[in-house]
């Protein structure tokens, strides 16, 4: 009697541990000498940190230190995220957001209530929504008799508390996902400081919030740019005319223009403010309010707009970690569960059934929001390092690793290995929080071999790990 394919399957992992265990066993004493003298020059124990290093077209990692150990590894969860999405759901899957109405048009003026339906579009920017009600003016309806009703229940979600994470509720990292998320639920700042200190710096707020005033007590300061955003603060106050955004502090005159990001609102007010805005904007006229409700089953579809496609916004979300766009799609994943109240803990059992299925380890994964910006967040080196090689074999390998950033070049590894001959070798997502610095990705090495390479730090000296970091990266493009 032959053993069963599941069976051969158990088997197979089986094997894969031990030899993995065998690989921990072998490398963890053989660091490199130059990432093993980087971590003791940061002081930080090696017990601290995991790594693995795998050529794609190999059965075992060269190299392997603590995989086996689950640790934090901040934004480089979005991987994890990314690679569900893009195995369940495909690149090119696309949310779509529903415009409706309920009453009749008559000449220019719909005689009852506009809807725009959500469908958890992780990028419906201003400029699109801004098109959209155009093409409703295009349309003939130009007057709205009654209320524009935003419906954002495509997502059943637990309760979001922008402050829980670190007490910065007005960072935009901190917003939480939405049925019909509008422009990133963030306000940008554009800030130009005097030519001298104690001027005022001069303020341009994008895109357009109805009913929210901004007061800005900004000053320019001497001396060098620096951390600049550091001598920043906001905060958001309730008066008597409705929601204040104040902003203080001082920005260097040497900093020339800077770019400022707020998430004063929720998103669903969020979403009231802006297409209030924006409705006046184009040149519209409502007699109502814009308000959060549900559209009703009998409400008739005037057009529809479709998002960016999956495999364009997975590179949106990894080049610049959006946590957003990360926590749009685990909720979006959950959604595919059907009939669950709450789309992040579903998305989560999602994702991790996703790697399952796909033959990953995931003993100690812990999902929390897809996007890593959590202190509970838990995933070992081997199932990176597992993630990374099965994504290298599928269809949507392209897709995958076009979204990671390029160290070097672009994204948020721009600034890694400059002056480097490993300069543009790599394509590695990154990650830091208090506490943890991390990395996962692809490096090709001075041989044209390619390689998939994980490295987590979870220690308080963390951040000092970024040239031992480094050091792995240029270890594995040599090629030894």
């Amino acid at each position: 009697m032959y053993p069963s394919s599941s069976s051969r399957a158990l088997v197979a992992r089986c094997l894969l541990l031990l030899l993995t265990l065998f690989a921990c066993g072998t490398h963890a004493a053989g660091l490199p000498a130059p990432v093993r003298t980087a971590l003791q020059g940061a002081g930080i124990a090696l017990d601290d940190v995991a790594i693995w290093v795998q050529p794609v077209d190999a059965r075992m990692p060269v190299l392997a230190h603590n995989a086996e150990k689950a640790m934090n590894p901040a934004s480089v969860m979005k991987l994890v995220t990314a690679f569900a999405a893009l195995e369940r759901l495909g690149p090119a899957y696309t949310w779509t957001t529903r415009i409706a109405r309920r009453g009749e048009v008559r000449g220019t003026t719909l005689h009852g209530d506009l809807y725009i339906v959500g469908g958890a579009d992780p990028m419906l920017g201003y400029e699109r929504l801004w098109k959209i009600l155009r093409q409703l003016r295009a349309l003939g309806i130009t007057h709205i008799a009654g209320d524009i009703v935003l419906d954002g229940s495509a997502l059943a979600l637990p309760p979001h508390d922008p402050d829980a994470f670190d007490g910065r509720g007005l960072r935009p990292y901190n917003s939480g996902p939405h049925g019909l998320l509008l422009h990133y639920n963030t306000v940008r700042l554009t800030l130009i400081p005097g030519a001298h200190a104690g001027e005022a710096v001069q303020l341009a707020a994008d895109p357009p919030l109805a009913g929210i005033s901004i007061d800005n007590r900004i000053v320019t300061a001497a001396g060098p740019c620096g951390t600049w955003h550091h001598g920043l603060e906001a905060r958001l106050q309730q008066g008597a005319q409705g929601p204040r955004l104040e902003l203080g502090g001082r920005l260097p005159a040497s900093c020339g223009r800077r770019d400022w990001s707020a998430a004063p609102l929720s998103p669903e007010a969020y979403g009231i403010a802006l297409v209030a805005a924006l409705w006046q904007e184009v040149g519209g006229h409502l007699d109502g309010r814009v308000r959060s409700g549900l559209a009703p089953a009998d409400a008739s579809t005037v057009l529809n707009d479709s998002s960016e496609s999956l495999g364009d916004v997975v590179r949106n979300m990894n080049k610049w970690s959006s946590n957003i766009i990360a926590r749009q799609m685990l909720a979006t994943l959950g959604a595919t569960a059907g009939g669950v109240l709450d789309m992040v803990s579903s998305g989560a059992v999602v994702a991790r059934a996703q790697l399952d299925a796909a033959g990953i380890d995931t003993d100690g994964l812990v999902i929390e929001n897809g996007a890593g910006l959590s202190r509970i967040e838990r995933i070992r080196a081997d199932t990176l390092g597992q993630l990374l090689l099965t994504a290298w074999q599928r269809p949507w390998m392209p897709d995958f690793v076009a979204a990671l950033p390029m160290a070097g070049v672009d994204g948020t590894a721009r600034r890694r290995l400059n002056g480097s001959p490993a300069n543009g070798q790599a394509h590695i997502k990154t990650g830091t929080l208090n506490g943890v610095r991390a990395m996962g990705g692809y490096v090709l090495d001075r041989h044209g071999r390619r390689h998939a390479v994980v490295m987590m730090v979870n220690h308080a000296q963390a951040p000092a790990s970024h040239a031992a970091q480094d050091a792995l990266l240029e270890w594995v493009w040599e090629g030894r």
